[in-house]
């Protein structure tokens, strides 16, 4: 905005503000503002490196009492702004947006590529484009080649100049001069083919460095500010800065006045505890040396040993940063400035009182004065929790226990008069994508209201993987290249705007998923497609227009005739068709954008496609859809115009795979605007210039090997070589572990750190990340606790594998801290903490009906039935699952169904029209795309009805034995348990007949599994058998049960009413059991233990439960079990033991089998 005419006065120059506390740094920056205003309509430049710092200082400033309000300020990065300032100073040549910068640079070189790499001196680029001939292999070169470009302009100008004039030379941090290596000097000849290609006008403004020796050059010669520069530039909580930025402000003090805040972790002058101590001059310190009588003894060799260790290890970047500022801090032409109490160093000591500091700030204040490591460990009266950590199994158990942890932190300082509040609490982790599910699962669990809920937020997700119609379009980007696989595209369909633009209710999502798995949809859109795409016949079976075209059929004639090979789906009717419509129509769409996505085209071409796509998929329905369709044009927009400014021209065609790529990254660039810091629990990912202090700060994933971050070296970076570092340099490591320490330094009241210290399938120890095993080992050797426990041991919690683990309802023993949940959901409420949790929960005094299915379920599958009945959970998708393949085989589930369909149609079949009806069968399960494509069917069929046969035989023969069918038997039992409780058992007992004698009865049951193998019978294929013969002989039927199967049949026979009684007694007992907690036992594994030898017994149990190098146990393909009992040790060291449970559910029917005759006859 103009400025008035009247403004009012600034010294001119640079001030530097030094503080080891950002509050301190807020407070003056809220003092001089208000103390030396700028004038009505003029704004406030603040210069920050991360949205979040932007936002705090922000929110301060208007909570402040001196000023109440944050109005007219401009938080910008410091790149921009400097760029700004070149075209203020240099004018309308230099343009708007770099023409080097990295992203127009990346289309630059992809252009430019293809012809350097003929020529001589290319010959590493040439090798490399060698290895793949694709556009997308040129592409990432390119983007590699501009991102280390980028970095050249900033950090090393100096190299660029001289590369431009020719020379073949580095330049170290001194300026000395020494020959590049031979076999990187192509980066000389590939910096000036660009500037060539830029054109004699535009090249001497188009890089950073050549616009910086410009900008160095006028800036000296001119005597007033020039227009569009603000008076007054404030730089906040900055920990780092590339030298190139500080000579920009250097000159810019001879006009403006310009006010460093720097967050300081030392008091006193701390350089000399660098590792390259060489590239530094000490002379300018700023602080006076700490006990300089001391220091001035010590060999420079071992000035890192007389101070903190952690300031050492991890104060590299930080270190540099500030001595490079002495080269431009002269405090004597700012000292006078009226600052507040006239103070430029505003070091604040940490705690009350040093009697009074806890163990966080004992540390803080160690580091704040520049303290060795004493001799002695200092003595500690106990262990406060204002440092804590926290070891678990997995990241969904360190969030739950953060969640845990928070709750009673809140509780705790309610009770203090102290409360505290979600926003005083900040959570970090090193991949804030790799977390977020888990954070949702966790925090998003408890609804507002509950006590339990605590309010949160995720900021620095990437919007790809979070964004549902982000993630659509890049399913449609990925068209040419599709199979059209059902899930990939009925995920589409979970997308609102898409719904919208095809008028498909969401309601109808279940029943499109369903309709298409059984019309038999898999993948391609037709015969032709399939054949281009992967080149094999033209075979139309599986693919959406077979299933469209059964649909149809279907929705017209409902269950008819096949009509021209095609088998009617009938599912389809009444209002539900116009959803079919839909379906038709996106397919159509999809497939015409298939083709036209398929062919390279011009940027140009490509905005139009792009566009055209957006609108054809899409209708906005919400302002969230409508910003990210806004976004995705403004994006392809600004892509477009880099190509342009990167010359790339009609003849220049693009590929989707490189196009695609380049948009949608686009969309994931991260802005200032973003919104970080709210009212709630903020969630985010470690970031540089991130040191904002809160009361309680949490860091999540401190794992070996997640942090610090890696980051793969680029082999082509000159400046990563031994001997070319120099200060202001950005390394990955050294802002982690600056950043670490920022961390440490600005909580104010805990410091919470966790990480996967167990493992999830062994319990084996893994290591925390190197700078939490430095951090703890500096405690343990600086600090002790009076009583004599080891600190580290007071200060750390090993939390068990499970959220629902008896320890946390036992009392602690020992003297370790506490294990506790708010999750009371894993425990019965009536429990008490220090109950055994196999303890009967007394009843209410009211029927509990028990459905016979409901038996038959929890007998299978114990654990599953606690989770499913009990918790109301499940793993379990119960809707229709799609599948992505044509059929190529049948596993064992698809055949035991098919099978079994082909058995009850066949069940009361002639003799001799059973050939006849299995081709017809075989026919209309061709028809409706179930059976493998071409040749394949018919031998896929014979092995699946070899079986069938097999099992109608036995059948029959067991018919002959037993001929009359009797009506289904109706059962209620009556029950009382142990506690008192009512139990009523009801259910169907069908298929009763009645032998020849008419005197036996029997439940004569047929299944196309094989019951029988050579391995042994396989009792848990029986337990719904046993539990239903139990209730008939319990009921007085006096029954046998018989099962035909595949391989023969088995027999059960009657059993005294009273003992089948008692039998379900203990089975209704258990039940009971089972629904208070998970049992330990597995059905298929309690069977394996009970077959064993005596003295063998664990071993068979072990194999059949974890399974071994060659054949998957059961906890395998159970994720209720694996859940729970990971391993078979925690099945046998949890709860009731495994073995009492083990023969209590099965071990009465397996004594049965074992005593009838069809097990003798099996065995031998």
């Amino acid at each position: 905005m103009p400025e008035s005419s009247s403004s009012t006065s600034l010294d001119s120059g640079i001030a530097v503000i030094h503080s080891n506390q950002l509050e301190q740094l807020r407070d003056v920056v809220a003092y001089w503002l208000r103390h030396h205003p700028l004038n009505p309509l003029e704004y406030e430049v603040f210069l920050v490196q991360s949205n979040g710092m932007g936002q705090w200082l922000k929110q301060s400033l208007a909570q402040n009492s001196a000023l109440g309000i944050a109005a007219a300020i401009r938080m910008q990065l410091p790149s921009l702004f400097i760029w700004s300032v070149y075209r203020a100073v240099l004018g309308e040549r230099i343009p708007l947006e770099q023409p080097l910068a990295k992203a127009p640079l990346t289309w630059r070189l992809y252009r430019l590529l293809p012809t350097l790499v003929s020529k001589p001196g290319f010959e590493t680029l040439k090798a490399f484009l060698a290895k793949g001939s694709d556009s997308r292999k040129r592409y990432q070169l390119a983007e590699q080649l501009a991102d280390l470009f980028d970095q050249y302009q900033v950090y090393r100008s100096d190299w660029l100049t001289d590369w431009a004039q020719g020379e073949n030379v580095l330049r170290d941090a001194h300026g000395e001069s020494q020959p590049m290596p031979e076999a990187e000097c192509w980066q000389t000849g590939l910096w000036q083919a660009v500037l060539a290609d830029l054109g004699g006008e535009a090249s001497p403004f188009a890089s950073r460095s050549a616009v910086h020796t410009q900008f160095m050059s006028r800036i000296g010669t001119l005597t007033d500010r020039p227009p569009g520069i603000p008076r007054r530039i404030i730089l906040f909580g900055l920990s780092s800065l590339p030298q190139q930025s500080l000579e920009v402000l250097e000159k810019l003090g001879r006009f403006c006045q310009i006010v460093l805040f720097v967050h300081n972790p030392c008091r006193h002058y701390w350089a000399d505890i660098i590792e390259d101590k060489d590239l530094l001059k000490a002379e300018r310190r700023r602080q006076a040396y700490k006990k300089p009588e001391q220091t001035s003894l010590l060999d420079t060799g071992d000035l890192h040993l007389d101070a903190p260790p952690l300031l050492a290890a991890w104060g590299k970047q930080g270190r540099d940063y500030i001595r490079l500022l002495d080269h431009f801090d002269e405090k004597q032409r700012y000292r006078d400035w009226h600052w507040p109490d006239n103070k430029i160093d505003l070091f604040a000591d940490y705690g009350e009182s040093p009697d009074r500091r806890t163990l966080l700030q004992h540390l803080q204040q160690s580091i704040l004065d520049l303290e060795p490591l004493p001799k002695a460990p200092a003595l500690l009266k106990r262990a406060d929790d204002s440092m804590v950590f926290h070891v678990a199994h997995s990241r969904q158990r360190e969030v739950e226990i953060l969640h845990d942890r928070l709750l009673a932190r809140f509780e705790a300082a309610e009770k203090n008069g102290k409360p505290l509040s979600p926003r005083d609490i900040i959570v970090m982790v090193p991949d804030i994508n790799a977390y977020a599910p888990h954070i949702r699962a966790v925090f998003g669990l408890h609804p507002p209201g509950d006590p339990r809920h605590i309010p949160y937020s995720l900021a620095d997700r990437e919007q790809r993987g979070n964004d549902p119609l982000l993630t659509a379009v890049e399913a449609l980007l990925d068209l040419p290249d599709s199979r059209f696989t059902v899930s990939e595209y009925l995920d589409l369909l979970e997308v609102g705007a898409l719904r919208a633009r095809f008028e498909i209710e969401e309601n109808a999502i279940p029943r499109l998923h369903q309709w298409i798995e059984e019309a038999g949809i898999r993948w391609g859109l037709n015969a032709e497609q399939r054949a281009r795409v992967i080149g094999m016949p033209e075979l139309e079976a599986n693919t959406w227009r077979f299933g469209l075209r059964r649909m149809l059929l279907g929705y017209a004639v409902g269950a008819g005739e096949a009509f021209d090979g095609i088998e009617p789906y009938e599912e389809i009717g009444g209002l539900d068709a116009q959803w079919l419509g839909g379906l038709a129509f996106l397919l159509e769409t999809l497939e015409n954008h298939a083709r036209r996505l398929a062919q390279p085209q011009s940027f140009t071409d490509w905005r139009q496609t792009l566009q055209s796509l957006l609108d054809a998929f899409f209708t906005a329905g919400s302002e969230a859809e409508r910003k990210t369709l806004d976004t995705l044009a403004e994006t392809l927009e600004k892509w477009c115009r880099y190509c342009a400014q990167a010359g790339l021209g009609p003849d220049d065609k693009l590929p989707i795979q490189v196009v695609r790529e380049a948009w949608l990254a686009g969309v994931d660039e991260p802005a200032l605007h973003q919104r970080f810091l709210s009212s709630k629990v903020n969630f985010c990912t470690l970031m540089p210039m991130r040191a904002i202090p809160f009361r309680q700060i949490c860091l999540l994933g401190m794992n070996d090997g997640d942090y610090p971050r890696s980051r793969q070296v680029n082999g082509f970076d000159l400046m990563s070589q031994r001997g070319q570092y120099r200060p202001g340099d950005r390394s990955r490591r050294q802002d982690d572990q600056y950043l670490f320490l920022e961390a440490l330094l600005s909580a104010r009241e805990q410091l919470y750190i966790s990480w996967i210290g167990r493992s999830i399938r062994d319990d084996s120890k893994r290591p925390p990340s190197v700078l939490v095993g430095q951090l703890r080992d500096v405690l343990a050797q600086g600090w002790a606790l009076k009583d004599g426990r080891p600190l580290l041991e007071a200060i750390t919690v090993c939390h068990p594998l499970q959220p629902f683990s008896l320890k946390y309802v036992t009392k602690p023993q020992g003297p370790r801290p506490e294990l506790f949940t708010y999750a009371k959901e894993w425990f019965s409420e009536t429990l008490p903490a220090e109950a055994d949790a196999s303890a009967p929960v007394p009843a209410e005094e009211k029927l509990l009906t028990v459905p016979l299915e409901f038996l038959e379920r929890f007998l299978k599958a114990p654990v599953k039935a606690f989770c499913k009945y009990a918790l109301k959970f499940g793993f379990d998708d119960e809707t229709v699952t799609s599948k992505d393949h044509e059929p190529f085989h049948f596993d064992s589930l698809q055949t035991y169904l098919y099978g079994n369909d082909l058995l009850g149609a066949l069940k009361d079949t002639n003799p001799d029209d059973v050939e006849a009806f299995l081709d017809h069968q075989r026919a209309i399960m061709a028809q409706k795309g179930q059976l493998p494509l071409g040749g394949f069917a018919k031998a896929f069929y014979t092995t699946l009805t070899e079986p069938v046969k097999t099992a109608w035989k036995n059948y029959q023969a067991l018919r002959l034995d037993w001929p009359t069918a009797r009506e289904a038997h109706v059962t209620a039992l009556k029950f009382r348990l142990s506690d008192g409780a009512p139990m009523e058992l009801t259910g169907e007992l069908g298929h009763l007949r009645q032998h020849r004698d008419h005197e036996k009865l029997a439940l004569v049951y047929l299944t196309v599994q094989p019951l029988m193998p050579k391995e042994g019978i396989k009792y848990p294929k029986l337990v719904e058998y046993w539990v239903r013969h139990l209730t008939a002989c319990a009921d007085g039927l006096d029954t046998w049960t018989l099962v035909a199967a595949a391989d023969g049949v088995i027999e059960m026979p009657p059993m005294d009413k009273e003992k089948a009684f008692g039998h379900l007694q203990i089975l209704l007992e258990a039940v009971c059991q089972g629904l208070r907690h998970p049992l330990p036992v597995a059905c298929k594994t309690a069977f394996a233990w009970l077959g064993a030898q005596p003295d063998n017994k664990i071993k068979a149990a072990r194999a059949c439960y974890d399974g071994s190098d060659w054949k998957d146990g059961e906890v395998t393909y159970d994720p209720y079990l694996a859940r729970f009992f990971p391993t078979f040790e925690e099945l046998q060291r949890t709860g009731s033991g495994f073995e009492s449970w083990a023969e209590t559910l099965y071990g009465p029917f397996y004594d049965h089998i074992q005593n009838s005759s069809s097990a003798a006859e099996a065995q031998s």
